[in-house]
């Protein structure tokens, strides 16, 4: 499987993955670079390593298919909005302390 393929069919671990190191929330924006670095570094820790200039290949092919979907909009040549849900919320109920007081 390439690597485009790895990330359409994994997408969800790869935003999982990117949103560990880079504010990424539903409505936020998103840029190439940041892009770039993640799927540079996710391909790096599956020991599948790929060059800057892939990355960069990669992560144009990966956006325009996102884009097709309408889970990225573009907002100007390298930024976009990502239009879906990134990452599990945690629940209430694990985020606070209940008091029985």
């Amino acid at each position: 499987m390439n690597h485009l393929e790895h990330l359409k069919s994994n997408k969800k671990t790869f935003f999982n993955f990117m949103k560990e190191e880079y504010p990424l929330f539903q409505h936020s924006n998103v840029f190439f670079r940041d892009l770039q670095y993640a799927i540079k570094s996710y391909f790096e820790l599956k020991e599948n390593s790929v060059s800057y200039f892939q990355a960069g290949k990669i992560a144009e092919a990966f956006i325009k298919e996102l884009e097709n979907l309408n889970d990225l909009q573009r907002i100007d040549h390298k930024s976009w909005r990502v239009n879906f849900e990134v990452g599990i919320k945690p629940k209430i109920a694990e985020t606070e302390e209940v008091s029985n007081e």
